[in-house]
This record gives structure tokens, C-alpha cells and sequence, in this order.
């Protein structure tokens, strides 16, 4: 007896499978391509380093864990006017991208995130264990100042650190413990603290002129305009 012959159109269960995969796989790459622009795109062009937003997440998140061994780093760099007036913007970007790889690197091994605020100004959020923090905090700061060559030149980097941690501020925000780890870097650029030196609740409710601590650079403008 012959089979019954299979009717035109039919589908299988096999070609099915086979159909609906197609479309989802596309869609799942194209989605996945769509994160990847939109994460690039966050992302500071000269060292590869997320911003501002990304960095107060990262530290609220940390938050909703716990505040034991959050650490929160405001970094600013020394001497970068003098790299830029002799070695002109070639030369100061090369010291930007300097600073931002080995905070990348550092931050890769760890809990950690590092961020590029804006011109020389970084900042890291990350979790460290509170009998060694000060100490790895430090040796980093060394790590950060180690000269680099430019062309047939060896330039040298300065950066000031101030310190926020989160247990030291129970009830605060991801904000406002970046307030306190910047005022913390301003009073040991100033001389005011001596570094190490961690904020204060003083500290993170520092006045601010729009929203920036007073003595940032345009801020005096801001001021007299308002």
C-alpha cells in the first residue's frame, strides 16, 4: 500500500523549528550588536572609560549589598597644564590615556569601577577589604604617578587622592559620597589633609556652586553670574 502523499504547503514540525529560530537568532544578535553600540557610546573616546553615570550606579549598587569595604576614589591630576604647554594636546592625551589604562587595569582584578569624570579627573568605585584598603590605595596612587615615555621624551605624572568610604557615611547616597571622596581630594591638593585622608559627614555636605564644589575651575564664574 502506498504512503499517503504528504500535501502541498505543509509544514513539518522540523522545518518549523528551523523557521522560527531564524528571525529570533537575528533579532537576539541584532539586539546584542544595539547594547554594544549604546555601551560604546557611553564610553569616554580617549581612554575607554566609563562616566559619571556609570559610576554613581556602580557605587548604588554596591550600596543596596553593603557599605563594608566601599570605597569610593576621586583622583585629579598634577602638573597636566605644564605636560600640555610643552608637549602640546598630543602630549597631555597621552597622559590621559596613560592614567586611564592603568586604572582599567587595576580596577580589571577587583570589584571595581573607574571612570573618567572629565579633563584630568578620574574616579573609581571599589570594594576592598577595610584592614588592607589604605594600603592598596596607596600603592596604587604610586602606580598612577610612575613616569611614561612620549616620542624620545619621559614625562612625569603628580595625582592628588581623596577618599570616601561608605561606612563612614551610613545613610548616604552614591552622590554624596562622591561629594565627600571630592572634597577629600581638594583638601589634600590644597595641603588641608595630609594623604591618605577619607571624608568626613562634613566633608560630603560641602556647599556647592550649581552643583560643584566650590573651588572647581569655572565655578567663580557661576558664582558672580548668579
Amino acid at each position: 500500500m502506498n504512503a499517503p502523499a504528504r500535501l502541498p504547503g505543509r509544514i513539518g514540525p522540523r522545518t518549523l523549528l528551523f523557521t522560527t529560530a531564524v528571525p529570533l537568532t537575528g533579532w537576539a544578535v541584532h539586539a546584542l550588536a544595539l547594547r554594544r553600540q549604546i555601551a560604546d557610546g557611553r564610553k569616554d573616546p580617549l581612554t575607554g572609560l566609563l562616566g559619571r553615570a556609570e559610576l554613581l550606579a556602580h557605587v548604588q549598587r554596591q550600596l543596596r549589598r553593603s557599605r563594608s569595604g566601599l570605597h569610593v576614589l576621586m583622583l585629579d591630576g598634577i602638573r597636566f597644564k605644564a605636560i600640555n604647554d610643552t608637549f602640546g594636546h598630543a602630549g597631555g592625551d597621552a597622559a590621559i590615556r596613560t592614567l586611564g589604562r592603568r586604572l582599567a587595569s587595576w580596577s580589571a582584578g577587583r570589584r571595581a569601577l573607574a571612570a573618567r569624570l572629565g579633563g584630568d579627573e578620574f574616579a573609581v568605585s571599589v570594594v576592598l577589604d577595610p584592614a588592607t584598603a589604605l594600603s592598596e590605595i596607596t600603592a596604587l596612587r604610586e602606580q598612577l604617578q610612575q613616569p611614561f615615555p612620549f616620542e624620545q621624551h619621559t614625562l612625569h605624572l603628580g595625582v592628588t587622592a581623596g577618599i570616601a568610604r561608605a561606612a563612614d557615611l551610613p545613610g548616604e547616597d552614591a552622590a554624596r559620597i562622591l561629594r565627600g571622596a571630592d572634597t577629600a581630594m581638594y583638601r589634600v591638593k590644597k595641603g588641608e589633609a595630609t594623604f591618605p585622608y577619607c571624608a568626613t559627614r562634613a566633608d560630603a555636605y560641602v556647599k556647592t556652586v550649581n552643583g560643584r564644589r566650590a573651588g572647581r575651575r569655572g565655578t567663580h564664574l557661576l558664582a558672580g553670574a548668579a
